[in-house]
C-alpha cells in the first residue's frame, strides 16, 4: 500500500500503467466507487472484507484530494494511471471514415437512380426500395451477434469484418451487370448491408478507445462524416456515371460496369489498409474514464447483464425511440428523394442527386460543428433538442416548398433540413455514450442503431405508399408527425453525463470517498462501482 504520493510519481513516470492485482475480481456496472479516507488524511484499511481502493492523500478529511477525483475511482493496486493521445488515432479514424464512405455510398446508389435500374433489371419500384432497405434489414436482424462480437472479440475483428465484407459485395456486384440479374444484385447488396452492422456501431467506440475527452465528440462526428460523405457521393456520382439511356441497355450496363468495377477496387484496398493500421486500442489510455473501463477484469463482463442495464435506463430507452424516429425519418427521405423530385419535376435526375448531395454536405457540416460544440460545452441534452426541433421545422419547411416549381428554392430547403437532420446522428452516439456510461459504447450505438433501421423500414414503407398514391406532400407530413413525437420524447430525457463526471472528477465537486460503515442502508453503495457522492446531492451513478 502507497502511503504516499512518492512511489504513485514513481509509476507514473514510468511511463506504464500498473496492474490491479491486488484488486479482488470486481463486477462491471454503472458507476464507480471512489477510494476510501481516514479521518487523518491516509488510507483507512479494509475491513470485513471491502474491497481496497487507491485514494489522494489528504492533509485533512475536510481538505480537498490532492489528486483528481477520477484517479480515486480506480481499483485497488491501479496507483495513478498515466493518459496519453496516440498518434495512430488519426490513421485508424481516417481508414474506419473511408471505408465507412465506401459502404454508404454502396447503400444509396440504387436509390438515387431508382427509375435508371428499375427499367434495367425489369423489375418495379418497390423491388428497387428493397435494395435499400435490405441495408435496414440486415442490421435489425444481426445487431446483437454483431454488438457481443464487438465486446468478446474487440475492435480490430470487426473492422476486419465490415471493411472486407463491403468488399466481397462490391465484388458480387460486378458479376450482376444484366437484365435478368436483379437476384444477384439482392444477394450482393445483402453482403455489403451485413458489413454495415459490423460499421454503424463503431463510431463513438473509437472516438472513446482511441480519444481524449477534449475531442472525443469531435472524433465521434468525423467517424460519421465519412458514413455521411459515402451517402453525398452515392446523391452525385452515379447519376453522372450512369445517365438514362432506356433505348441503349448495352450502354447502360457498361456504364454501371465503371460505377461496380471502381467501387469494388476502392473497398479492396480499404480492406487492406484496415489491416495495416487498425489496431485493438493505444499503448496507454486516452482519458481517466478508459483506464478505468480498462482496469475491469474481461470475465466480469457480462453481454446480457449490458443489455439488460441499457433497458433499465429510462433516460436511454426515451432516448432509443427519439434517436430512431429522425435517423428513420433520414434514411426514408433519402430512399424516396429521387421520386419525390421526379413527381415535380420530369427528367431532373442529376438535380436530384444534387439536392441529395446538398442535404448530406449541409449535414456534415451540422456534424462538426455540433462535435466541436459538445467537446466545448458538454451540453448534450439542450443541443439535441435544439437540432430536433429545428429538424422538425426544416422538414416542414422543405415539405410545403418542393411543389412550387422552383429548383433553386430545394437546393435551400433541403440543405437546411440536411444541416440538422444529419447533424443530429452523432449527437445522439455522444449523449448516449455519457448517460449509459460504462456500458459498452458498441452496444448502445448498435441498439441505437437497431431502433434506426426498425423505424426506417417502417417510414419508406408507409411514406411510399403515400408519396405513390397521393403526393411527396402527404408522405413528408407522415414524417414531420413522427418527428414532433421525437421531440417529446427528448424533451423527457434525464440528462445525467457519468463519462464526463469521470473525465472531471464527478464535475469538479469535493466528493469525497464515503466509507461503507459509515453511511445509512439507504445510502449505502449498491455495488463495487457504485459512486456515492455528498449525502446532500441525494444522488448515485449506478
Amino acid at each position: 500500500m502507497v502511503e504516499d504520493g512518492g512511489e504513485e510519481e514513481a509509476e507514473e513516470d514510468s511511463g506504464e500503467m500498473p496492474a490491479a492485482t491486488a484488486a479482488a475480481p470486481l463486477q462491471r456496472c454503472n458507476g464507480f466507487l471512489p477510494g476510501k479516507e481516514s479521518a487523518g488524511g491516509g488510507r483507512e484499511a479494509p475491513a470485513d472484507g471491502e474491497e481496497q481502493r487507491a485514494a489522494p492523500a489528504a492533509p485533512t478529511a475536510s481538505a480537498a484530494p490532492a489528486a483528481p477525483e477520477a484517479e480515486a475511482m480506480l481499483p485497488a493496486g491501479a496507483g495513478r494511471v498515466e493518459t496519453r493521445l496516440s498518434r495512430r488515432r488519426l490513421a485508424v479514424l481516417a481508414v474506419f471514415s473511408c471505408y465507412s464512405l465506401v459502404n454508404a455510398f454502396q447503400w444509396i446508389q440504387y436509390s438515387i437512380l431508382s427509375n435508371v435500374f428499375a427499367g434495367f433489371y425489369g423489375v418495379s419500384f418497390t423491388e428497387i426500395d428493397w435494395l435499400s432497405m435490405v441495408y435496414m434489414v440486415a442490421y435489425v436482424v444481426l445487431i446483437l451477434p454483431a454488438t457481443w462480437l464487438l465486446d468478446a472479440r474487440g475492435l480490430r475483428l470487426t473492422a476486419l469484418l465490415g471493411s472486407g465484407l463491403n468488399a466481397l459485395g462490391a465484388w458480387l456486384k460486378c458479376g450482376s451487370l444484366a437484365p435478368q440479374r436483379y437476384p444477384l444484385t439482392l444477394a450482393a447488396q445483402a453482403v455489403c448491408a451485413v458489413a454495415q452492422v459490423f460499421i454503424l456501431g463503431l463510431p463513438s467506440r473509437i472516438a472513446s478507445v482511441w480519444f481524449g475527452p477534449t475531442e472525443v465528440s469531435t472524433a465521434c462526428a468525423v467517424a460519421v462524416l465519412g458514413n455521411q460523405l459515402g451517402t453525398a457521393i452515392g446523391f452525385l456520382l452515379p447519376p453522372v456515371l450512369v445517365p438514362n439511356t432506356p433505348n441503349d441497355i448495352d450502354l447502360m450496363a457498361h456504364n454501371i460496369s465503371i460505377m461496380f468495377y471502381g467501387t469494388a477496387i476502392v473497398s479492396t484496398l480499404l480492406f487492406f489498409l484496415t489491416g495495416v493500421v487498425f489496431e485493438e486500442k493505444p499503448k496507454y489510455p486516452p482519458s481517466h474514464s478508459q483506464a478505468v473501463l480498462q482496469t475491469i477484469p474481461p470475465e466480469d463482463y457480462s453481454y446480457k447483464q449490458s443489455i439488460t442495464n441499457l433497458f433499465k435506463n429510462t433516460a436511454f430507452v426515451l432516448l432509443l425511440i427519439s434517436y430512431g424516429i429522425m435517423t428513420g425519418a433520414f434514411y426514408s427521405v433519402s430512399t424516396l428523394l429521387n421520386q419525390m423530385i421526379l413527381t415535380h419535376y420530369a427528367g431532373e435526375e442529376v438535380n436530384a442527386g444534387r439536392i441529395g448531395l446538398t442535404l448530406v454536405v449541409a449535414g456534415m457540416v451540422g456534424s462538426i460543428i455540433c462535435g466541436l460544440w459538445l467537446d466545448y460545452t458538454k451540453t448534450y441534452k439542450q443541443t439535441t433538442l435544439i437540432v430536433y426541433i429545428l429538424s422538425f421545422i426544416g422538414l416542414l419547411v422543405f415539405t410545403f416548398t418542393l411543389d412550387l416549381g422552383y429548383l433553386i428554392v430545394v437546393f435551400v430547403t433541403g440543405g437546411v433540413l440536411g444541416f440538422f437532420m444529419t447533424g443530429y446522428l452523432p449527437l445522439g452516439f455522444e449523449f448516449a455514450v455519457e448517460i449509459t456510461y460504462p456500458e459498452s459504447e458498441g452496444t448502445s450505438s448498435g441498439l441505437l442503431n437497431a431502433s434506426a433501421q426498425i423505424f426506417g423500414i417502417l417510414f419508406t414503407l408507409v411514406q411510399g405508399k403515400l408519396t405513390t398514391d397521393y403526393s411527396p406532400r402527404a408522405g413528408n407530413l407522415f414524417l414531420c408527425a413522427w418527428i414532433f413525437v421525437g421531440i417529446i420524447l427528448t424533451a423527457l430525457i434525464k440528462s445525467n453525463l457519468r463519462r464526463h463526471s469521470v473525465n472531471s472528477g464527478i464535475m469538479n465537486l469535493d466528493a469525497k470517498a464515503v466509507s461503507v460503515k459509515s453511511v445509512s442502508d439507504e445510502q449505502k453503495p449498491c455495488c463495487s462501482f457504485c459512486i456515492v457522492l455528498p449525502k446532500e446531492l441525494g444522488l448515485f451513478l449506478c
